[in-house]
């Protein structure tokens, strides 16, 4: 049985919810195969979200990892195509800890691309009804620390595709004119992005120019 994990983060710097988390138990609720689903929610943290991740990925052997994370300032499901190997926190993580230009990994390759096939996920949101785009960058927060390190752990493992999202903020996290976007859409642009890592062969090309 194929197997799909899908990561979520808990609410962090100060907020009551996290869309990741909010639209993640969602995609759960609604999940009706035929791959079989795994939801593991992460603490914001640098080294606590790697660990959980590591454990997750050992524990169910999955074919399909996508983690996702909340993006303030976004309006659209982000396909994350490039992991960098760099933590420069503007705030600390859940553990208090704040490393500034410090390397994800010590020793480690500076970056490593998305394995998901980013283009035909992003035609999958949009055709899903979420606003969608395909991001050259995740941060140089706790996203993009996770999101490399997964990178880093798949790395030269055949048959697994793994790769990050990010979920706009929700309406009610924002203030008025802000970038939002409704639950029930992330979570649309989420499954869709989900069962396309899972059936599509060769990814879809579509002009950069597009991708917005």
């Amino acid at each position: 049985m194929t197997t799909v994990l899908l990561t979520a983060f808990e609410p962090f710097d100060g907020q009551a919810v996290n869309a990741s988390l909010e639209a993640g138990r969602r995609v759960e609720a609604a999940w009706d195969g035929p791959a079989t689903l795994a939801v593991r929610v992460l603490p914001v943290s640098f080294r606590r979200a790697r660990q959980e991740l590591r454990t997750a990925v050992a524990e169910l052997a999955p074919d399909v990892v996508v983690c996702t994370g909340e993006a303030g300032g976004r309006a659209a499901v982000g396909m994350e195509r490039v992991a960098v190997n760099v933590i420069d926190a503007r705030i600390p993580d859940a553990d208090g800890s704040a490393p500034v230009d410090a390397p994800v990994i010590a020793g480690a390759p500076a970056a490593f691309f998305s394995t998901l096939p980013v283009k035909a996920c992003w035609a999958a949101a949009r055709e899903a009804g979420a606003p969608a785009e395909v991001s050259g960058t995740a941060g140089t927060y706790v996203c993009n620390a996770t999101f490399y390190a997964l990178q880093h752990l798949l790395h030269g493992r055949d048959g697994v595709r793994s790769g990050f999202v990010h979920v706009p903020r929700l309406p009610e996290q924002v203030g008025a004119g802000e970038p939002a976007l409704g639950v029930d859409v992330a979570t649309r642009g989420l499954l869709a992005v989900l069962r396309a890592a899972l059936v599509t062969t060769t990814d879809v090309r579509v002009t950069a120019g597009s991708l917005g």
